[in-house]
């Protein structure tokens, strides 16, 4: 009987452990699989266009790959600088067939390809674009793809790309694909096999991810080996776009031999015309004896069809596929040459230009070639002597990429400026984060203010401030007006009354009431500037409601109801990740309390004074840099210092004002040297616009804007000199003695005179000069 009972617990047992072993075989063959995809690297691909000195640096596939939520979010999409077009592959995975593992719609991780479409956003998590996608294959397989929308295998051993170009060659048809684009327009060179039928099919309501598509038009044109039409798009996430019509024209290198029409599951040869919310187009090249080259130029308009055509005919009629990667290229190298490094390791210099060329990806130069864009108010105006852009991450780049923007671009940067007050003026309000034509409201808070105020104090005053600042004080003093889309200050009324944002009435009061100071601080120096002393007074004196919210018994910023309690629930080591209900970490943003403990960049020594003392303050900031996590895109932060959120990135300077700025050097070196990387991962969290790959570049300079503010810290160069081009002006950092171990400032000199605190103002640079650091392995006197 005990025998019989063993033998049935044994098979028990078994039946058991037979769904665990079965879900740890699928596990480790999904993992092996995912570990031979990534394996590969681009670069063996043979083909025609080759990179130039800078562009020969950039690894257009770093920032695409990694821990999906924390994946950088960029994608090797072939473009020009502020590119409207961002024409490049859209993958999949063979295993799950998901789309947007990558919210820019190439995943490293995947092996398939859906087809190759002209928009998407760059560095942020959210999702939109994927218009126009056109899918090369072949007779032999073209009704599977069709009917089935069959993807493409490939593999990263046969990719290639560098800024403006990208190619891949497809496993399965053998079919070359090469990519460059225009700002307006998308180049497609196909090499088709010999003896195969090439086709082309382009889906004219194709989106990103989950997204939808309706009121698709297309007009098949023989004659002139033609595609015209228009799409109206409502993506699942970030709206700007949504219900927004979409122009194309595209023109064939040759005429079609055949063609036809879909409307989702119909397909009808011969057609010459489709509507609806699936539809697309299916061009037929005939057989060849040898091999088929086919190329395509798509422009596109947010205005009209005509706009579309217009584009076409400016930028690229009478121009090769070629002609067109060329220009591309230069365009970029003239970009990626306002800082020439020299010195450092290959890896240093390749990271280095990676981020560079990342900062210059977005925002989106969105208006026609003849000055024509689609505002806030869905009305078409015209930029005149201005480009008018939109695509903002601000509540990330006004951080970093816009002071870079002021360093080395201040003519982009100008435009900007003038954009937000375009939109600010159809709109109500200057916005936090304007996707397409419209209020993004992605995050909190007002970092136009600093943007603005910034660019407005370091010498870009050809826009209309004074409009600028009106809406701004709108949004701080009283609210958004009427009507407007605009989130605004949440809060803001608590935020007046008690000089906090309280924890009973609003989400994220600590972040809220921290960001609002940063940004009162801003626009108390701009209001100053403009002569408007009462009111920069009023900003000055709310600068410092970031004191409300300290706790000086726990040492924290830490979430006040309205009645003047702390939150007695705190934990500083929660992290929102984790606590999914908000129990104990409502009052943050995407992260811990540990994390918000150092977020008054604007006023460093008045934070550092709520400590205890100077020395407990070094202390407890040098213990929280030295537990972050060790690996490049982690996929858990933890709750100490994170690189990868954007609130963080200036806490590495703040030593600095704590009498130690050898510790600022230690870190910021320490930072540059495991937190970027020249691989498909390539940073610690989302890039958000080019803000982390902006942190780079400016912190390997050796100096690190503190953004709404005319004011930089100094930090540890990384190469041995950089020539910095600021328009009409050059600055030249030199530095002595520098090596991976030589990570101390020995002693600091801007234009021949030494500087005797850690950091200068943006006038110190102005005209240029040359800022001179000698490096030591030791912590300078």
């Amino acid at each position: 009987m005990r025998s019989a009972l063993k033998k049935w617990l044994k098979r028990l047992l078994a039946l058991a452990l037979m769904p665990v072993l079965l879900i740890v075989l699928v596990i480790g063959a999904f993992v092996a699989f995912y570990a031979n995809v990534v394996a590969w690297k681009p670069g063996g691909l043979s083909v025609p266009e080759t990179p130039g000195e800078l562009t020969s640096k950039v690894n257009t596939f770093s920032g695409t790959g990694g821990v999906p939520y924390l994946c950088a979010f960029n994608s090797p999409a072939a473009m020009v600088p502020f590119g409207m077009v961002r024409l490049g592959p859209d993958t999949t995975c063979f295993w799950t067939r998901r789309v947007g593992m990558n919210e820019s719609g190439y995943y490293y991780g995947d092996n398939q390809i859906r087809g190759f479409s002209h928009t998407r956003l760059l560095g942020a998590m959210i999702r939109q674009g994927g218009h126009f996608r056109v899918r090369p294959t072949t007779g032999r397989r073209v009704e599977a793809v069709r009917t089935e929308r069959l993807p493409a295998a490939f593999s990263h051993r046969n990719e290639t790309g560098f800024p403006g170009y990208y190619a891949v060659r497809l496993s399965q048809e053998g079919i070359l694909v090469e990519l460059t684009a225009t700002h307006h327009v998308g180049l497609h060179r196909y090499t088709f096999p010999k003896n195969q039928d090439p086709h082309l099919l382009l889906d004219v309501t194709s989106v990103l991810g989950e997204g939808s598509a309706e009121g698709g038009i297309v007009r098949v044109l023989p004659d002139s080996a033609q595609i015209e039409g228009q799409t109206k798009t409502s993506m699942a996430r970030g709206g700007g776009y949504g219900n927004v019509d979409a122009f194309f024209v595209a023109q064939f290198s040759q005429p079609f031999s055949d063609h036809g029409t879909w409307k989702e599951d119909s397909f009808t040869p011969g057609s010459l015309n489709a509507e609806g919310k699936d539809i697309g187009v299916d061009l037929v090249f005939g057989q060849g004896a040898e091999a088929q080259v086919i190329e395509l130029k798509l422009a596109m308009s947010y205005v009209s069809l005509e706009n579309a055509r217009q584009n076409l005919e400016a930028e690229a009629e009478g121009l090769t596929f070629h002609d067109v990667a060329v220009q591309a290229r230069d365009t970029w190298e003239e970009k990626l040459s306002r800082i020439r490094v020299s010195g450092g390791s290959a890896v240093e210099q390749r990271i280095f230009y990676t981020c560079l060329f990342r900062a210059f990806e977005m925002p989106t130069a969105i208006s026609d070639v003849n000055g024509q864009y689609l505002g806030f108010d869905k009305e078409v105006h015209e930029a005149d002597g201005f480009r008018y852009y939109t695509d903002f991450s601000l509540w990330d780049t006004y951080r970093t990429a816009h002071p870079l923007y002021t360093l080395i671009a201040p003519g982009d940067q100008r435009d900007m400026m003038v954009s937000l007050v375009e939109m600010a003026k159809a709109g109500g309000c200057l916005p936090r984060w304007p996707c397409g034509c419209g209020y993004g409201n992605s995050m909190y808070g007002t970092p136009a203010d600093m943007a603005v105020s910034e660019a407005y104090l370091k010498g870009i005053r050809d826009f209309d401030v004074e409009t600028a600042y009106k809406a701004m004080r709108q949004t701080a003093f009283v609210g958004v007006p009427e009507g407007s889309l605009f989130g605004g200050r949440r809060g803001l009324q608590d935020y007046l009354v008690l000089g906090y944002c309280p924890c009973d009435k609003v989400g994220k009061s600590v972040a809220l009431t921290l960001d609002y100071a940063w940004s009162d601080f801003s626009l108390s120096l701009l209001a100053r500037e403009l002569g408007l002393n009462e009111d920069a007074a009023i900003l000055d004196e709310r600068a410092k409601n970031y004191e409300n919210v300290w706790n000086p018994v726990t040492q924290f910023f830490q979430p006040r109801n309205s009645q003047g309690r702390f939150d007695d629930t705190f934990n500083p080591l929660m992290q929102t990740y984790v606590d999914l209900e908000g129990k104990v970490t409502k009052a943050y943003c995407e992260g811990s309390g540990m994390q918000w403990r150092w977020c008054v960049p604007h006023d460093p020594e008045g934070m550092i004074a709520l400590f205890q003392s100077r020395e407990y303050f070094v202390q407890e900031l040098e213990d929280y840099f030295s537990k972050t996590k060790k690996r490049v895109g982690w996929w858990n932060p933890g709750p100490y210092y994170w690189h990868g959120n954007e609130p963080y990135i200036h806490q590495v300077y703040l030593f600095n004002h704590a009498g130690r700025p050898d510790l600022t050097q230690k870190w910021v070196r320490h930072i540059l040297r495991t937190k970027h990387s020249d691989d498909y991962i390539g940073l610690d969290g989302n890039d958000d616009g080019g803000t982390l790959s902006a942190w780079y570049v400016l912190s390997a300079l050796g100096f690190y804007p503190i953004a709404g503010t005319t004011y930089y810290e100094l930090g540890s160069p990384l190469f041995d000199k950089a020539v910095v081009q600021m328009g009409d002006h050059t600055l030249t950092v030199t530095v002595q003695n520098n090596s991976p171990k030589n990570v101390y400032v020995q002693e600091v000199s801007l234009n021949g005179a030494l500087l005797n605190r850690p950091g200068f103002t943006h006038a110190d640079i102005a005209q240029g000069g040359e800022l001179r650091f000698v490096m030591g392995d030791r912590p300078g006197r």
